[in-house]
């Protein structure tokens, strides 16, 4: 009687599912296997070499208990080359907009980052994502450095162009350019990081790469004039960022 009671009550106790097991994509390598990955990164310097030469080293590091360290330091590069990238932007006007720019450039670039975290990490979530808050935002962190690494690369063809012509028109677009380009390869780290935190669809990273870029050039917009001058240091009106390029460019033809 007692054997046919414990068999009841074991089928009566629901089993358990099987845990969902981590998905492995074919040709891609966990992050580690090479124990150059496993190197901590120390300092700045060898943050920027890393993230240039060696990416899986640094989204490696960016799950390990010192990872916000890591995220700090790339975040400081980041501001840094803005702001040199800023006074590069300024020197096409000259006297304010040499401490202007700056401001505007790096000011606007961090807000936007901090407005579309809480959505990245919503779609990383969703998408099945292991990666916790604090590595969502370290691979933030690595997307500027990068982005910004990039823009110090085009600063000498920037001030140049800046030094030779005086359309306002020209230049924005050129400097949209190098942002758009230094973009692609700082959102290449972070697809990166995105697949190897085992995320099963990119559906929610593509949405958010669409939002990310409207809302920077969006804040381009709401930040005028970063490449020519003004009285006020804050536009007093509204305007989507297409609506202001396009009367940008009827100026510039009358």
């Amino acid at each position: 009687m007692n054997e046919r009671i414990r068999e009841f009550m074991n089928n009566m106790n629901p089993v358990a599912p099987p845990p969902i097991p981590p998905v492995h994509r074919p040709g891609l390598a966990p992050l580690g296997e090479n124990p150059e990955e496993r190197e901590p990164i120390p300092n700045l310097v060898v943050a920027i070499e890393s993230i240039l030469r060696q990416p899986r080293r640094v989204l490696f590091r960016l799950r390990q208990p010192d990872g916000f360290g890591l995220s700090a330091r790339m975040l400081l590069v980041a501001v840094v080359c803005v702001l040199v990238y800023g006074v590069v932007v300024g020197t096409f006007s000259m006297h304010d907009q040499l401490w202007i720019a700056p401001l505007k450039i790096a000011g606007g670039l961090l807000v936007s980052a901090v407005i579309c975290l809480p959505s990245l990490y919503i779609f990383a979530c969703l998408s099945g994502s292991r990666a916790g808050l604090a590595e969502i935002f370290g691979q933030i962190c690595g997307l500027l450095m990068l982005t910004t690494l990039l823009l110090i690369g085009f600063a000498p063809v920037a001030w140049l162009f800046s030094q030779s012509t005086e359309s306002i028109v020209w230049m924005g677009a050129l400097h949209l350019l190098f942002w758009g380009i230094a973009t692609i390869f700082g959102l290449r780290f972070l697809s990166s990081g995105f697949v190897h935190s085992q995320a099963r669809s990119r559906a929610g990273l593509n949405t958010w790469v669409i939002i990310f870029v409207l809302v920077v050039l969006q804040m381009t917009t709401a930040l005028r004039p970063i490449v020519g001058t003004s009285d006020k240091f804050f536009p007093e009106t509204k305007k989507f960022f297409l609506n202001y390029w396009s009367e940008c460019l009827k100026a510039s033809r009358e």
